[in-house]
């Protein structure tokens, strides 16, 4: 069992995968995308598992057929291979008419190469079973060499064809816009498997010409082909899940629940208790999370209302200007100043002692600065944690101000 470990795990990881999306695949089996995605990782799971050794010696027992397993396994990375360019047919989108007859003509050629395999597999004579070296074993025996051959052709070409496919994609893809970072993981994993299958296939290659040629680079395709093939193949099954699990709602609740942390770090000091004293356990739903650290950081706004300045907000956001950023982000960047102002303020007059008194909001500056919405939020927080701006207002000494009206008498004339 410890041999196939190695193909095992992957495949392992692509079930889980399956049933994950389970829900997802049932939802939406009318849609092609989805049926195509179901079909990629049931392939892709059966080739794992089909071409353990292990598994290779228990087909051909069960069966009673010497190297029975061959054409199983051949034939599951061809469905394999002709999954993978439908997919990606399907995933990049084009006229329906086009993208059906390309899927049509995949399936068929693909369908005809597994086919090719099982006969060519009748035809020849395989007698020795071999459980890791049968491409190279059987390389100069008729009929099983065109078997091999086969399907090394085959694969070549679908994760070829792949690889350039989604590389071109990717580089058309623009890494500034926040919504397409799954759809670019996703893409990435995929050029970076198809990769690591070219490095298994030229392997394999190498390791059958070199047959042909009367050497022994056996090696290549007995011990450094595997690896590159298990690796391949979670890298390609992750690469078409992410897309599709970024894009759910769930996913992005715990991307803004993420995004958030620095903003509810700093301000859950500040909420009341009422709002931080709900109870809330690891397995609580994300959305429900949301929720609740949203509250906590609205609350906290609303403690240090009355801490505002609205000179620092005004002085970060002819900052931001000056620094050309456009006016939206520039009046984020200002808000996340003065409420970084407003936090070391009131952090300071916590340590002198005189955050007891009552305070009057007249010193608040604009109403509603933030709304109790997720988007302004996690904008507010995302520059919060990463604007220099923010970070020069945070590092400036705050003096504390027991009241705000001592702003106002101080600026007061004579």
């Amino acid at each position: 069992m410890t041999d196939g470990l190695i193909l095992y795990v992957p495949g392992s990881v692509m079930i889980l995968a399956l049933l994950i999306k389970a829900p997802t695949l049932r939802r939406g089996w009318d849609q092609p995308l989805m049926r195509a995605v179901c079909a990629v990782l049931f392939a892709g799971c059966l080739v794992m598992f089909l071409a353990a050794p292990p598994t290779i010696a228990a087909v051909n027992r069960l069966t009673g057929i010497t190297n029975f397993s061959a054409p199983l396994v051949y034939g599951a990375l061809t469905a394999f291979s002709g999954s993978c360019v439908v997919l990606v047919l399907h995933w990049s989108g084009g006229p329906p008419a086009v993208v059906r007859r390309a899927t049509r003509l995949t399936v068929a050629v693909f369908g005809a190469v597994t086919l090719l395999i099982v006969l060519l597999f009748v035809q020849g004579e395989a007698p020795v079973e071999r459980l890791r070296d049968l491409d190279t074993y059987y390389a100069n025996t008729p009929w099983v060499r065109e078997m091999i051959v086969c399907y090394l052709l085959a694969h070549t070409a679908a994760s070829s064809v792949m690889t350039v496919l989604c590389w071109k994609w990717l580089r058309r893809v623009g890494p500034s816009l926040r919504r397409l970072r799954p759809l670019r993981t996703g893409l990435a994993l995929i050029v970076l498997g198809g990769v690591l299958d070219l490095c298994y296939l030229v392997s394999k290659w190498a390791a059958v010409g070199a047959r042909w040629a009367g050497r022994d680079w056996d090696a290549l395709s007995t011990y450094v082909a595997p690896p590159f093939a298990a690796a391949a193949a979670l890298m390609v099954g992750s690469g078409f899940i992410v897309p599709l699990v970024g894009g759910s709602p769930a996913w992005r609740d715990y991307s803004r629940y993420r995004t958030l942390r620095p903003l509810w770090k700093e301000l859950r000091g500040f909420a009341s208790p009422s709002v931080m004293t709900v109870p809330l356990t690891w397995w609580s739903p994300i959305g429900i999370r949301l929720i609740h650290r949203e509250s906590v950081i609205d609350d906290g706004i609303l403690a240090l209302g009355c801490w505002f300045d609205p000179g620092v907000r005004l002085a970060a956001y002819e900052a931001a200007r000056a620094e050309g950023i456009g006016e939206p982000q520039a009046s984020v960047v200002a808000d996340a100043a003065m409420l970084a102002a407003a936090v070391r303020r009131r952090a300071a007059a916590d340590l002198a002692g005189c955050v007891g008194e009552h305070r009057e909001p007249a010193d608040r500056g604009p109403d509603d600065p933030h709304r109790l919405d997720s988007r302004p939020l996690a904008e507010l927080a995302r520059e919060f944690s990463s604007s220099p701006i923010v970070a020069a207002v945070r590092r400036s000494p705050a003096e504390p101000e027991p009241d705000p009206r001592a702003r106002e008498s101080r600026n007061a004339p004579g």
